[in-house]
């Protein structure tokens, strides 16, 4: 599904949103698939892969499986089970220093 305005989702969805705006999906949601959009606020539950500038998991709301994000927002009892990748992140650097002893 290839969408350029915002989408609500309460009920079930097999397959991939692509959205060029926001996705919400609400207590009665559930997603299997790939989510693709700018931003996604989630109450229901998603499995599968989400590639958002910003994900909001909220209150009750369930991810299992991979988040790639720019700003991940995890309310207390929302839950989140799998891995995430912070898109467009720079390895932190480490400089060696040398540790004098006193």
């Amino acid at each position: 599904m290839n969408l350029t305005c915002n989408l609500y989702v309460d009920g079930s969805f097999d397959g991939i949103i692509n959205s060029a705006k926001e996705v919400y999906i609400g207590k009665n949601g559930y997603i299997n698939g790939e989510i693709m959009t700018q931003k996604l606020i989630i109450q229901g539950f998603v499995e599968g892969k989400i590639s958002a500038k910003r994900v909001e998991i909220k209150e009750g709301g369930k991810v299992k499986g991979t988040i790639e994000y720019n700003e991940l927002v995890i309310e207390a009892r929302g839950i989140f089970e799998g891995s995430s990748v912070l898109k467009n992140s720079a390895p932190a650097s480490i400089e060696n220093k040398k540790i004098s002893k006193s």
